[in-house]
C-alpha cells in the first residue's frame, strides 16, 4: 500500500511538501530517514529516535539476510517485530551492499554470485531473490535490485571514469532488473510498495532514458540511485538538478545516499521528497557534530572547557536535557561540550550515543523547518536563512 498526497508545491523552486501513506503509518515529506543498516539505528534507543521525529527508518537487505538470517527473520513476521519499531520501514534491495564487495562478487544478467564476508558461503543475488528477502522482511517500501554504477572503473590509480557506453549497459541491466523485480514482487502478492531506481550514472541522457522506461513500468515511487559514489560534488548536483523533478509529479521522490545538511535543502529545491544517508550517525561516531551554525569537531582542544551544549539552539536531549529547553531560551539541562569532549578523549561509548542523537535530531528538525517554511510559503527565504546561518561558523 502506498498514497501520496501533495499539499503544496513552492512557487520558485520544484520544492513540494506532501503525506506518505504506507502500511506502517503516515510520513510527512520532505523527510529524512535514518539508516538502521542491521535493524538498529547505531548507538540510538528505539524510544529516542520516536522523541526526536524519526518517521521511517532504513533497514538493510543485504545484511540482515547475511544475519540473523531469513529463519529468524520470518519466525518474527518481519523486521517491525524484530526490533520492535511500529512505524514505516524502507529496505534496499542489497545491491550497493553487493557492488561495495568488488573482487568478492561477479555480476552477469542473472544476478550477482558473491562470497559471503561473514563465512565465505557462496551466495546468489538476483532481482527475484531479493524481492523475496524484502517480502520476509516486510518493509514499507522496498527497493529493486539494481547495478550501482560506480564513477570510478577499478582501483584508484590504474583504473578511469566510467565511460558512456559502461554507464550505458550497466542502466539497461538495472532497467532489465526492474522489471524482473516488479514480476516478482507481484508474484508474491507483497502487499507493501515497490520503489524503481533511475541509473545512468554522470550522463543526463541515460538517466532520462532510465527515468523514461521506469515511467512507463508504472512504479508507485522512484529513488535516483548511483550518486554520492564518489564523484565531484559539481556532478552530484548536476544530477540532482537534472532528475527528481522530471519523475512524476504524483508519486514520491527518494534521492539515494545523500547527504549533507546543505544538500538535503538542496535536494528538496530539485523536488526530492525523502533522503537517507549514514553521515549523521557515522560523522557523530567520529566527533564531527553538524549545528545550526556550521560543523563542530569535539575532538578540537578548544572545546574542553566550554560550557555550551554542542548547538545552543537545540532542543535534542543531547543539548537541551529532559528539559527540551535549548540554551538559547535559557535552558541549562543538556551537557556541555567540556563534557562531550571528555568522553570522547576517554572513549565513553556515552558520547557518540550523544552526538548520534544530536546530528540525527538536527537532520530531522531542519526537515521538519523545511516543512513549515513550504506551509506557509516562505522556502526561499528558509533557504537564504540556512545558507547563512551555516556559513557563520560555530
Amino acid at each position: 500500500m502506498l498514497k501520496f498526497d501533495l499539499i503544496k508545491t513552492d512557487p520558485d523552486s520544484h520544492a513540494r511538501r506532501g503525506t506518505l501513506t504506507l502500511n506502517h503509518g503516515v510520513v510527512q515529506t520532505p523527510i529524512f530517514m535514518p539508516v538502521g543498516t542491521y535493524g538498529t539505528v547505531k548507538g540510538v534507543m528505539p524510544r529516542s529516535l520516536h522523541d526526536m521525529g524519526a518517521q521511517i527508518i532504513l533497514g538493510n537487505t543485504f545484511h540482515l539476510w547475511m544475519r540473523p538470517g531469513l529463519d529468524i527473520m520470518q519466525s518474527f513476521g518481519g523486521l517491525h517485530q524484530f526490533e520492535q519499531w511500529d512505524k514505516p520501514i524502507l529496505t534496499d534491495s542489497g545491491g550497493f551492499q553487493v557492488w561495495s564487495l568488488g573482487a568478492m562478487r561477479k555480476i552477469s544478467e542473472e544476478g550477482v554470485k558473491f562470497a559471503s564476508p561473514v563465512n565465505g558461503d557462496k551466495l546468489f543475488m538476483s532481482p527475484e531473490v531479493s524481492m523475496q528477502i524484502q517480502t520476509i522482511l516486510n518493509s514499507d517500501i522496498v527497493m529493486q535490485l539494481d547495478e550501482c554504477t560506480p564513477y570510478w572503473q577499478g582501483e584508484k590509480g590504474s583504473g578511469h571514469i566510467t565511460t558512456e557506453a559502461e554507464a550505458r549497459v550497466s542502466m539497461e541491466l538495472s532497467r532489465r532488473w526492474a522489471l524482473r523485480s516488479k514480476n516478482e514482487f507481484e508474484r508474491l502478492q507483497n502487499p507493501n510498495a515497490l520503489f524503481g531506481i533511475v541509473q545512468g550514472g554522470m550522463f543526463e541522457h541515460l538517466r532520462q532514458e532510465s527515468l523514461e522506461a521506469l515511467v512507463e513500468m508504472d512504479f508507485p515511487g522512484y529513488a535516483v540511485g548511483g550518486v554520492s559514489v564518489g564523484e565531484p560534488k559539481e556532478l552530484m548536483l548536476q544530477i540532482m538538478a537534472h532528475t527528481p523533478h522530471r519523475l512524476p509529479q504524483h508519486k514520491p521522490r527518494y534521492l539515494m545516499g545523500v547527504g549533507t545538511p546543505e544538500d538535503l535543502v538542496e535536494g528538496v529545491a530539485q523536488g526530492v521528497d525523502m533522503f537517507d544517508c549514514v553521515m549523521p550517525t557515522r560523522n557523530a561516531r567520529n566527533g564531527t557534530i553538524f549545528t545550526r551554525y556550521g560543523d563542530l569537531k569535539i575532538r578540537n582542544a578548544r572545546y574542553k572547557a566550554d560550557p555550551q551544549p554542542l548547538d545552543p539552539s537545540c532542543g535534542c536531549y543531547a543539548c537541551a536535557g529532559s528539559s527540551g529547553v535549548s540554551w538559547d531560551d535559557g535552558g541549562r539541562d543538556g551537557f556541555s561540550r567540556a563534557y562531550l569532549h571528555h568522553l570522547d578523549r576517554c572513549g565513553e561509548m556515552l558520547g557518540p550515543m550523544l552526538t548520534t542523537v544530536h546530528n540525527l535530531h538536527y537532520y530531522l528538525n531542519l526537515m521538519r523547518e523545511v516543512r513549515e517554511s513550504l506551509e506557509a510559503g516562505q522556502f526561499s527565504a528558509l533557504r537564504a536563512r540556512f545558507k547563512s546561518e551555516r556559513a557563520r561558523g560555530v
